[in-house]
């Protein structure tokens, strides 16, 4: 039973709240019985953490037949849990380096590309529903927020287990090597004449979402197959970033299945 604040396995799992240690460590922390249930048999698990009240009520054997448990009493779980009503159990994973960028690129694919996109909410929920649309892969480009923060992980609600999700990409580099797979890549902007619903989007393609307040730069705006926009009929001048990816998404889910 830990007890203490100030044991070494507490000031671990503390640290990885923060970036800087989540990347130094190269490790991140998944925590609550539906989200730990997402993490696939072959996923890098270092440890479990439970609180007291947890281990009396549940059967941790089959976690402990995965990787080391360690008890904490529920006051120092606390101090180490991110979420305000706690189950009382939570994971530190080792990060999944995914390899082949190039490799992932397919004629016929389907793909979500966000550029800085801030909000760890409006990510998360982005990578939930490319996931729920069959999106191939999913690119971020650098001064997005981390794709590990505890609230984007929230958000994804396990998704980020169920497709592959590359960080850090020069996304300049990265649409010039869809273009040379044929995959057009549609931009969604305020500017556009276009709507996605003229567009064949049976064929390879990819969704491209810009910042929440300054949009997509200028660089990457022009480096775009096309620019295409949602109809507004209301009064409001745009939409919420997760919500205009899932309108674009589910159209060639729409298109697709058809």
């Amino acid at each position: 039973m830990i007890e203490s604040s100030k044991n070494k396995i507490v000031k671990k799992i503390k640290s990885l709240q923060q970036k800087k240690y989540r990347d130094k460590e190269n490790m991140f922390i998944v925590e609550g019985i539906r989200f730990l249930s997402e993490i696939p048999d072959e996923y890098p698990i270092l440890f479990f953490a439970v609180c007291d009240t947890f281990q009396k009520k549940n059967d941790i054997s089959i976690y402990k037949n995965r990787a080391e448990v360690f008890i904490f009493s529920d006051e120092i779980f606390q101090l180490i849990s991110e979420t305000e009503n706690s189950q009382g159990i939570l994971a530190v994973c080792q990060k999944k380096e995914i390899l082949q960028k190039e490799e992932i690129l397919q004629k016929e694919g389907f793909y979500l590309i966000a550029e800085q996109i801030q909000d760890p909410g409006n990510l998360g929920t982005m990578i939930r529903t490319a996931d729920a649309c069959g999106v191939n892969a999913v690119f971020l480009s650098k001064n997005c927020v981390d794709l590990y923060n505890p609230k984007v992980l929230r958000s994804t609600m396990g998704s980020i287990f169920h497709l592959p999700i590359f960080q850090n990409i020069d996304l300049n580099n990265c649409i010039d090597k869809m273009k040379e797979k044929q995959i057009i890549v549609l931009a969604a902007h305020l500017k556009a004449e276009q709507y996605p619903y003229e567009v064949d989007l049976k064929k390879g393609c990819a969704i491209l979402i810009g910042n929440e307040g300054k949009g997509l730069s200028q660089e990457i705006t022009k480096r775009c197959t096309q620019l295409i926009k949602i109809p507004m009929i209301g009064q409001a001048e745009s939409l919420n970033a997760s919500i205009a990816a899932g309108v674009l998404l589910y159209e060639v889910v729409r298109q697709r299945i058809l």
